[in-house]
């Protein structure tokens, strides 16, 4: 059986409990923690092996985190891999520097696994966050700023922007200096 082929059944047959309540939001959701006790029993079943590697890097004066989930077979040696990245956000409130930055790696992390995994979160806390209407956070690096930037250039306003996204000050900064 191909890597692929392992990986397929993995994707089919995995289920993952979420494990984890949000007692503010009053959602129950999967942690990354999750997702890794889950695959366990199955990596000796299929051969397969499950890494995970982050790296510490900046955009733009942006710390964020990008997460590597490779699964690879133990028969063949050969290898797939899912990346994710998450922005550090220096405004959380509450939180020191490490905490802020494992906040990041987690949701990363989570997101590298459930990319691979080919995990479905629709029905996951931000679906089923009712407490207030959440837009789309815009980070450094992605389509979204790119298109926004150009919006902006060719005369869209920062307040229409802030109509479909979540701006962060660092972001307003990056996005209206020249």
């Amino acid at each position: 059986m191909t890597l692929l082929e392992k990986l397929q059944k993995i994707q089919l047959e995995l289920k993952v409990h979420k494990g984890q309540k949000n007692k503010f939001g009053n959602y129950n959701y999967r942690s990354a923690e999750d997702i890794l006790e889950a695959i366990k029993p199955i990596q000796d079943k299929y051969k397969v092996v499950f890494t995970i590697t982050e790296t510490l890097l900046e955009v733009a004066g942006m710390p964020y985190i990008e997460s590597i989930a490779y699964c690879s077979d133990l028969e063949s040696g050969g290898q797939s891999h899912s990346v994710a990245t998450a922005l550090i956000d220096l405004d959380a409130k509450g939180m020191q520097m490490p905490q802020r930055t494992g906040s990041a790696s987690s949701y990363a992390k989570k997101y590298a696994l459930g990319n691979l995994l080919l995990i479905d979160d629709t029905k996951d806390s931000d679906a089923l966050n009712t407490h207030e209407k959440q837009l789309p956070i815009l980070k450094v690096g992605t389509e979204d700023f790119k298109k926004v930037k150009t919006a902006l250039d060719n005369g869209y306003t920062l307040e229409q922007v802030k109509l479909k996204y979540t701006v962060t000050e660092q972001i307003e900064k990056l996005l209206t200096t020249k």
